[in-house]
Parts: structure tokens; C-alpha cells; sequence
């Protein structure tokens, strides 16, 4: 059995914010797993809906004790299901990452999140899967606060979408599977590689035109 909480603000003022990209996926799952709003009831502090990924039980968690108490939501339930940290999976949103580019992790500090710190300080553990959906960084003169309590502006509300419906099938992965395997397959490839290659390329391809240059002054 697995919980899939997502992180966010309780409230309609709040629901459109970047703080709520973790409500958003939650929400996104529940739709992906079938389940309607009446499937959803209030559980220590929190909208709870039970469903199913394969064989596996899963409850998804939105915490209705605003972002920065999620913890207070999330620690009950794992005790009321006498789950271990490894069966928590927590999607929320992260200023570190552009907006729509997604990283999943295992474990880790809380990053400088509230919420995280939150749940953190109520699970007694890090070794829980993370869904970090980016935000971007706040435009200048914006305080974090204005930036997280503002809705997504159009042009990236199309790569939120995108990343909610990317990671449904990670989340999933990480409930049959494991978390690595999901690390594996979906988060972003990095990079260092193909610049290895270009560069190679470009060395090649210097040399090529250094050796042509010789034999036509030869």
C-alpha cells in the first residue's frame, strides 16, 4: 500500500497557484485512476480517495492544513495505515527547476520547501519519493511568496499540463515497480553525454579540415 500525497493550499483562491501543481497531479491521477468527487472524504485533516495501481492499494492525499503544516496531514495518516516512509510518494512544487521540467528522487533534504520540512518533521524520515514539478524562479522585484500564490501565466500553463500527465505513468511506475526504476525512465536525461559528443565532432572535424588544409599546401 502506498500514500500519494500532493502538496498544495486548501481553498478555491488558492487552486490555480503554482503552490497547488501538487494538488493539480493528484487530482490529474484521480481522474487517470477513474475516481469521481464523491469518492473523496475527509481524514485527519485531509481529502483522502483510496484506489488502485495494479495490484497495489493506493491513497491519495491532499492536506487541508495549508502548505507549510502538510506534515500535520500526512503523519497521522501514515500511522493510522502503519506504513513506512519508503510507502509515501509526495508531488509538489519546486522553484529550482524551470516550469514544466519534472525530477523525481528517493530521498533528500527538504530544499528550502516548507511543506517538505513539514512532512519531514512529522514522518521522521527522508527516505520517501519525491515528485517535483518546477515552477521557475520569481520574475524580479517578485517575492517568493507573490511568485508561488500566483497562478501559472499562459505560456507556461501548457508545460504544466504536459509535465501532470508525464509523470502520471512515472507515479505509477514507482508503485508497481520502484523508484529507481522511475528515476531511470522518466526523469530528464542528462546532458553531459551529447556535449561529450559534439565536442568530439567538433575536435573531428577540425582535424579533418587542418589535414586538408596541409595536403592542399603541400
Amino acid at each position: 500500500m502506498k500514500i500519494i500525497a500532493g502538496l498544495g493550499n486548501p481553498g478555491a483562491e488558492y487552486a490555480k497557484t503554482r503552490h497547488n501543481v501538487g494538488f493539480m497531479f493528484v487530482d490529474a491521477l484521480a481522474d487517470a485512476l477513474g475516481l469521481s468527487a464523491s469518492d473523496w472524504k475527509d481524514k485527519f485533516d485531509a481529502k483522502v480517495a483510496d484506489a488502485r495501481i495494479g495490484t497495489e492499494k493506493v491513497v491519495l492525499v491532499k492536506p487541508q492544513t495549508y502548505m507549510n503544516e502538510s506534515g500535520r496531514a500526512i503523519g497521522p495518516l501514515m500511522n493510522w495505515y502503519k506504513l513506512e516512509p519508503e510507502d509515501l510518494i509526495v508531488a509538489h512544487d519546486d522553484m529550482d527547476i524551470p516550469a514544466g521540467t519534472i525530477r523525481i528522487r528517493k530521498k533528500g533534504s527538504a530544499g528550502g520547501h516548507n511543506g517538505i520540512k513539514s512532512v519531514l518533521a512529522h514522518v521522521g524520515d527522508e527516505h520517501f519519493a519525491r515528485v517535483r514539478i518546477g515552477i521557475g524562479r520569481p520574475l524580479p522585484g517578485w517575492t517568493v511568496v507573490n511568485h508561488v500564490l500566483a497562478a501559472f501565466p499562459e505560456e507556461d500553463q501548457p508545460k504544466i499540463r504536459e509535465a501532470i500527465d508525464y509523470l502520471i505513468p512515472a507515479v505509477e511506475c514507482i508503485v508497481t515497480h520502484d523508484v529507481d526504476m522511475a528515476m531511470n525512465q522518466f526523469n530528464p536525461k542528462k546532458k553531459k553525454a551529447k556535449k561529450a559528443q559534439t565536442a568530439e565532432a567538433s575536435e573531428g572535424a577540425e582535424g579533418k579540415a587542418r589535414e586538408e588544409h596541409h595536403e592542399q599546401a603541400e
